[in-house]
């Protein structure tokens, strides 16, 4: 039976998946605790806190990658004009233009 191997019996290329993983997890993560606490309450589904807690459940990103997913109301229907027909936002990007 194989023994495991300890990480000083890995060579580079063997210890390249592991640390790109853990930076890939950590960055995740940064992003989402900082989209969280930046972000206002208004525009999170449920508790800052929780979402906060949920970040640090870095299995795969799983934390992270859920925030993203679910945690945040998504921008489009933040803009949407709920009295016209919901393009004044966009015409009003276009009004600095020249004619």
């Amino acid at each position: 039976m194989p023994r495991n191997k300890k990480w000083s019996d890995l060579t580079v290329r063997q210890k390249a998946p592991f640390v790109l993983r853990g930076i890939v997890q950590f960055a995740l993560l940064v992003a989402a605790l900082a989209d969280v606490f930046r972000r206002p309450a208004e525009e999170i589904r449920g508790s800052k806190w929780l979402w906060g807690v949920a970040a640090f459940a870095n299995f795969m990103g799983i934390g992270p990658i859920a925030y993203f997913l679910f945690g945040r109301k998504h921008a489009a229907r933040r803009i949407t004009d709920t009295e016209g027909d919901g393009m004044e936002v966009v015409r009003s990007c276009f009004d600095h233009l020249p004619s």
